[in-house]
């Protein structure tokens, strides 16, 4: 199978707001890349809304997406989490979470009310923010003499390659974002350059 060369995610953040029988429910959706980014939106967001009854959430990361979680928060299982992972899904999209706030009205929605309510606030969200395309990155750390700085960082150009990190000096060190697509001609132009050296990580 052909490694995959793309995914689609989301790089902005969006709001929505579902009422049903006086309950509300608030929908936040977020670009994250890591599980501390996802932590971390949520505590602000339980700081913004400490009365609410529940902090409810699903997200996914990773380009295989095959790391997720999902939190009911207090709901009956299964009405909040997985509707909402199952609409970033329906989207396609990985490196997104959504929390969605909710204010008890006072009237039980029921199961079906919920699951209804939890999938509605999630989708009006996702709706305002467009999936992006991105190229899979392939990381590799680099380290070349500084007079090769102009050759390599023309390479990293023209190939749409990404610099995740770099430490300038006489000798740099640079941690770069191959997409897959390219792998093989950035290696290619890179070890054509006498005194690059190059690791996959």
């Amino acid at each position: 199978m052909a490694a995959q060369e793309f995914f689609y995610t989301i790089e902005q953040v969006a709001f929505a707001e579902f009422k049903d029988r006086g309950s509300r429910f608030m929908a936040y959706a977020f670009p994250m890349q890591t599980t501390e980014d996802f932590k971390k939106q949520l505590q602000a967001l339980k700081k913004e809304h400490p009365k609410a009854a529940h902090h409810c959430f699903a997200y996914r990361i990773g380009v295989d997406g095959n790391s997720f979680r999902v939190s009911d928060d207090g709901e009956p299982s299964g009405t909040a989490g997985r509707p909402i992972l199952g609409q970033i899904d329906s989207k396609n999209i990985t490196n997104a979470g959504v929390v969605v706030v909710r204010y008890f009205g006072g009237t039980l929605l029921g199961v079906p009310g919920l699951i209804n309510a939890y999938k509605t606030a999630t989708v009006l969200a996702l709706q305002l923010v467009p999936a992006v395309r991105k190229p899979v990155l392939i990381s590799y750390r680099l380290q070349f003499d500084y007079t090769l700085m102009n050759d390599v960082m023309l390479i990293i150009k023209q190939c749409q390659c990404l610099i995740e990190q770099q430490e300038i000096s006489m000798f740099c060190r640079m941690q770069i974002g191959v997409p897959v697509a390219r792998t093989e001609e950035v290696l290619h132009k890179l070890q054509d350059l006498q005194g690059v050296e190059m690791d996959k990580i």
